[in-house]
């Protein structure tokens, strides 16, 4: 038998606006991941492996136009 919950918060508007820089984050490293991964695969028919990735978004944080991406939390 599966069972399923749902939640409902209210957060503060300061908890809102973390949320929104976080979630906003987690969409450009998800999206900038994968334009790489698909690019590897289909000019070099190579795969990137999760290591990989890991290490490009340490690399990420350090460019000066991605800076804000330290400003959120990395788990």
């Amino acid at each position: 038998m599966e069972k399923a919950y749902s939640y409902r918060f209210y957060p503060t508007p300061e908890q809102e606006s973390l949320l929104r820089r976080t979630l906003g984050c987690v969409r450009l490293v998800d999206n900038k991941a994968l334009h790489l991964r698909t690019k590897a695969w289909y000019e070099k028919q190579e795969r990137v492996a999760y290591a990989e990735t890991s290490s490009m978004l340490t690399d990420w944080k350090k460019q000066e136009e991605l800076d804000f991406l330290n400003g959120v939390s990395c788990v």
